[in-house]
């Protein structure tokens, strides 16, 4: 009896595990070249975007121009054969809500890189689960701050200009137009406080005799009444705005109401399409950068966004924010094509390692290495004409900034 009990748990044994490998054998079967499961002809990727909510605002444009991207490349062959699928949920701008989609993405979904996503402290919150412990690469998040990338971080590559680069930018822009006494008007959280602090050393770089003050205004003021009194008190030869779009609107707006005509600059978050639709003609003559060409430009990769748009996201805007969409999955899709073989995570980093000279036309050159994993520190500059945002001149590199 023992014997024939001891040979059943024998056999039994054995045929579990020749279950397990054929499990194992049916799993790689499935597994296919970009490394998830399914077919060879498809790479799968996803993203977090804030498609409700407060910030839907920009989450929305940017998932329609990247589809409209990922939808021509699909319809010419994909890359290299393989067709894109790029995965997006909404995460409300929340960061958990963040690292509960990023295990989605990454269990579920087998996605083997997350590209253009959108948020600094929400990729934030996903980066233990994603970089650390999966080995998952992000691609071309929209967002992020300096330590990102002193030193780099293993795995992640940016493709956005910092905003301290932005603000260096803006603060050479009104140096070289004349201005000798700059006003900086700026939010009072830390964060608009930090990108601030940036314009004045890189004016003193430009022109030592520069003179810098900075006039903080409460987050989310409506009522500028005040401000631009405190403005006309200091009687600057121009003025920098570190404000969101809706406060650079009202600035704007109350300015003109009160005879105040200074030449303006601001960072690439008020060069919106949000901010000439809410100051209408009080934005005139704004000038601010970007790290886009301007959506309404001639320039051939530019009219290509446009018509791909329009065939393939009818009725969504093709503003700047699409163009940023539009833009990453470009950078994606060009430093993809460069794989040989098997398209996965660790096939994706190696191959951003080695993109020393990515152009997708309607911005900045991108290039990468093993220590470079932020791709430019250019912009765009671009001016309110006509109530449209134009481009002014080719893609600028700002001053090095002082630390």
């Amino acid at each position: 009896m023992f014997r024939t009990m001891s040979r059943f748990r024998r056999a039994a044994g054995t045929t579990a595990v020749l279950a397990v490998v054929a499990l194992t054998a049916n799993a790689c079967a499935d597994q296919d070249s970009s490394g998830a499961a399914g077919g060879s002809s498809e790479i799968r990727i996803g993203a977090w975007l804030p498609l409700t909510g407060a910030t839907a605002s920009y989450g929305v444009p940017q998932k329609a121009g990247a589809d409209a991207y990922f939808k021509m490349l699909n319809a010419q062959g994909g890359i290299n054969g393989r067709k894109v699928r790029w995965t997006v949920k909404d995460n409300a701008a929340d960061p958990q809500q963040t690292v509960q989609i990023a295990r989605e993405l990454v269990g579920q979904d087998k996605v083997v890189a997350i590209v253009n996503a959108n948020g600094t402290s929400q990729a934030e919150a996903a980066f233990p689960f994603v970089l650390n412990q999966s080995k998952v690469p992000v691609l071309n998040e929209v967002g992020g701050s300096e330590n990102w990338y002193k030193p780099p971080r293993p795995g992640l590559f940016g493709t956005q200009t910092l905003y301290e680069d932005q603000a260096a930018a803006i603060a050479a822009w009104a140096v070289q137009d004349g201005a000798k006494k700059i006003l900086v008007v700026h939010s009072d959280p830390a964060a608009f406080v930090n990108v601030a602090e940036q314009v004045g050393p890189v004016a003193k770089k430009v022109d030592p005799s520069v003179e810098v003050d900075r006039l903080p205004v409460k987050y989310q003021t409506t009522d500028y009444t005040p401000v631009i009194s405190k403005v006309k008190a200091a009687k600057p030869q121009a003025v920098i705005l570190i404000l969101t779009s809706p406060e650079a609107a009202a600035f704007l707006k109350e300015a003109k109401l009160q005879g105040v005509s200074l030449p303006t600059y601001a960072y690439a978050p008020v060069a919106a399409e949000s901010t000439v639709s809410l100051a209408k003609d009080a934005a005139e003559g704004l000038k601010a950068v970007q790290l886009v060409k301007a959506p309404s430009d001639p320039d051939p990769a530019v009219k290509e966004f446009r018509t791909a748009m329009a065939k393939y996201e009818p009725g969504q805007d093709a503003g700047f924010l699409a163009l940023w969409g539009w833009s990453n999955a470009k950078v994606f899709a060009q430093i993809a094509e460069t794989v040989k073989g098997p398209v996965t995570s660790q096939s994706l980093t190696a191959a951003y390692q080695k993109a020393s000279s990515v152009d997708p036309g309607v911005s900045p050159v991108m290039k990468f290495g093993a220590s470079q994993h932020l791709g430019t520190r250019s912009v765009q500059r671009v001016e309110v004409k006509n109530g449209v945002w134009t481009s002014v001149g080719d893609f600028y590199t700002p001053p090095a900034r002082t630390d």
